[in-house]
């Protein structure tokens, strides 16, 4: 699938969501920044909000909500940057909000029941106003944190925990009608889902032993690390891949419905995926081991996500 790089330069890219006026939010993970792409690839920075962001999506106020995992480690690999571990200024992740016209930044969240939140990774946003984010957690070479998913509200209120004893909890989204919540799963490259009882409310079970007592969904038949997913408008999961680059698109059911291999400058890291435009068939892509943004003509229309419009 052809594909034109809409912006070079950024540091690590991951969260992109799509505004009406064709701009792109981006967040920049080794940067510490929330940045704004043009469609002319033109970028400006709307606010540092330190740490790591790691993903975006606009709330019912029209601000920029960040699951910030409170900062990584980049290192370069044959030419190509990557992004894990702890930083020697770590100081705990976040869930922050932004208003795009002035830039501030509010910390809404830093912990839930006194259990700090560690690595906020990926955050969507239901038909309620409330939005569910995963916490991959924290790594380094003896140790790993287990994975966490929370539901929490923008007023920064209420926060509760969901599913825990996640291995690695990336990608999360919701089924168009809103009764189905997907996570991906970085380091077992599986897709898990739970129905969604009431707003904050999820039950799985299906599964004897499911990751977070999810129900299983999909696992990759070869090597590839699962990052970032988005839903389109008729239910299937799109997940991003590191790895093996690309996007897996697995239907509601179960089934693979195709593979779309990405290679630009053969960068190993495609992490996320958001769509946009006035048909919600522009799919923006980050590549995120070579620093760009990309724009795809997709086949089929993205899923319309609640507040997506609130804002320009």
């Amino acid at each position: 699938m052809s594909f034109t790089v809409v912006t070079t330069g950024l540091t690590f890219p991951e969260g992109p969501v799509a505004l009406p006026n064709g701009d792109v939010l981006v967040v920049e993970v080794l940067g510490g920044t929330l940045t704004r792409v043009a469609p002319d690839g033109n970028t400006t920075v709307v606010a540092e909000v330190g740490g790591g962001p790691n993903g975006a999506a606009i709330g019912p106020d029209g601000r920029a909500y960040i699951a910030n995992c409170g900062g990584m480690i980049g290192t370069e690999v044959y030419g190509y940057v990557f992004a894990g571990g702890i930083p020697d200024d770590y100081a705990g992740g976040s869930i922050q909000a932004v208003d795009l016209d002035t830039g501030e930044v509010e910390t809404l969240y830093t912990e839930c029941d006194g259990l700090q939140l560690r690595g906020p990774n990926d955050i969507v946003f239901d038909a309620h106003g409330g939005f569910y984010f995963t916490d991959h957690g924290k790594s380094d070479r003896t140790a790993s944190d287990r994975g966490r998913l929370y539901y929490a509200t923008a007023d920064g209120e209420s926060i509760r925990l969901v599913a825990e004893d996640m291995n690695g909890p990336n990608g999360v989204g919701l089924s168009p009608d809103g009764s189905r919540l997907y996570v991906s799963e970085t380091y077992t490259a599986r897709v898990w889902w739970w129905t969604v009882t009431a707003p904050g409310e999820i039950s799985g079970g299906l599964t004897l032993a499911g990751s977070g007592g999810g129900n299983f969904l999909y696992a990759s038949p070869d090597f590839r690390y699962f990052d970032s997913l988005g839903v389109e408008e008729n239910g299937n999961i799109c997940v991003a891949s590191l790895a093996t680059p690309g996007i897996s698109v697995i239907s509601p059911d179960g089934e693979l419905v195709e593979f779309v291999a990405i290679d630009t400058d053969g960068d190993p890291g495609i992490t996320n995926i958001c769509w946009g435009g006035h048909d919600m068939r522009t799919a923006y892509v980050t590549a995120s081991s070579t620093g760009k943004l990309l724009r795809f003509d997709w086949p089929r229309a993205g899923l319309a996500l609640p507040h997506q419009t609130a804002t320009v």
